[in-house]
């Protein structure tokens, strides 16, 4: 088990971070006309809260039990996160939330699929990276519902999409769970968006894949101007309205992070265009850091990193710690109590060896 002992270096500057964020965007598809919103103070929602960094129990001194010396807790900015298929037959997202938020960590990030599509003669559906889908990807609860199941549940934890499929969504209904979620949250919702691989799936949803990274910066720029502007208009290719009313706005300013996921040859243009973060998968080899000093060098403002699908193994902890990654995330499998929590007390083991003590 792993508790909460100190506020991470420079909060002040990492929320001033978050809340300076920009709307980028090429320009070719500005709203046509733009209202200003005089943000009112809404009594009934909870303010924001602060993320902390973590660290395990039993480790809040410089000594062991026994009176002697022993190296002092690694002093660490990272923080960690889980994440989780939210399935009807596993533990609750509600459960899940609550346990991993008393036990120290994070965040929690929860996986959406529609459904799978069937195809071929093979009745079990391939990964996108091959070999057999296991059957979590086709048994889960609604994106935003387990979302506000896991809000309802916790009040510290940190409630994202890990990640949301933007491109078969429409994005005013999207744009409104996410603000209903991290209004009700009091501002802990974070956004990861992304296109995805399962293109028999995209166009079940009347999405064209071809079409599909210009149809998910559309969307999501489309959603910030429903957040941030009281009388939104957006006139894009693939997206379209005028003069719209939406709200509730986020309780964070001016909207949630948008994390974009993905590790492809084009996905570090996408996080410059519309992210607030990066959100890869760890691939187990040294690319994803030569790939965080790219953005960096060419990124104009402030651009976290956060990492999915990383290993039980201090060693990776360090080297991500070294390249500055904000926060590593741990998929833990989606079943019972007792399944989740072997899992996530490795998890923790993992932690607490990098850390220290």
């Amino acid at each position: 088990m792993i508790t909460r002992s100190r506020e991470s270096p420079d909060p002040a500057n990492r929320q001033a971070r978050r809340d300076g964020r920009e709307h980028v965007g090429d320009g070719s598809r500005k709203p046509a006309k733009t209202t200003q919103i005089t943000w009112p103070v809404d009594e009934g929602a909870p303010a924001p809260r602060r993320r902390t960094s973590v660290r395990p129990k039993g480790h809040n001194t410089g000594r062991s039990p026994s009176g002697r010396n022993r190296r002092a807790p690694r002093l660490t900015a990272m923080d960690f996160g889980v994440g989780y298929f939210p399935t009807h037959d596993g533990m609750s997202p509600g459960a899940l939330a609550h346990m991993v938020e008393e036990r120290g960590q994070d965040a929690v990030f929860f996986a959406e699929h529609t459904h799978i599509p069937v195809t071929g003669e093979d009745p079990q559906p391939e990964g996108p990276e091959g070999g057999p889908l296991p059957s979590k990807y086709w048994h889960c609860y609604d994106l935003f519902v387990a979302l506000a199941a896991a809000a309802a549940a916790t009040s510290t934890l940190r409630v994202g999409s890990g990640i949301c499929l933007v491109v078969e969504r429409d994005p005013i209904i999207t744009a409104n769970e996410v603000a209903s979620v991290d209004h009700l949250s009091g501002g802990r919702f974070e956004f990861g968006v992304g296109a995805g691989w399962n293109r028999v799936e995209m166009r079940n949803h009347g999405t064209d894949p071809r079409q599909r990274m210009k149809l998910l910066r559309e969307r999501v720029e489309a959603m910030k101007v429903i957040w941030t502007e009281h009388e939104a208009t957006y006139c894009g290719e693939f997206v379209n309205f005028e003069r719209i009313w939406s709200y509730p706005k986020p309780a964070q300013r001016p909207h949630p992070p948008v994390l974009v996921g993905g590790d492809g040859p084009t996905v570090l243009d996408r996080v410059l265009a519309f992210g607030d973060a990066w959100f890869p998968n760890y691939r187990s080899d040294e690319s994803i850091f030569d790939r965080i000093d790219e953005l960096r060098s060419r990124a104009d403002r402030p651009i976290e990193v956060h990492v999915m699908s990383a290993p039980c193994e201090p060693a990776v902890f360090e080297r991500m710690e070294r390249a500055g990654v904000r926060r590593a995330d741990h998929w833990l499998p989606s079943g019972p109590r007792s399944t989740v929590e072997r899992a996530l007390e490795q998890w923790e083991d993992a932690i607490g060896q990098f850390i220290g003590g």
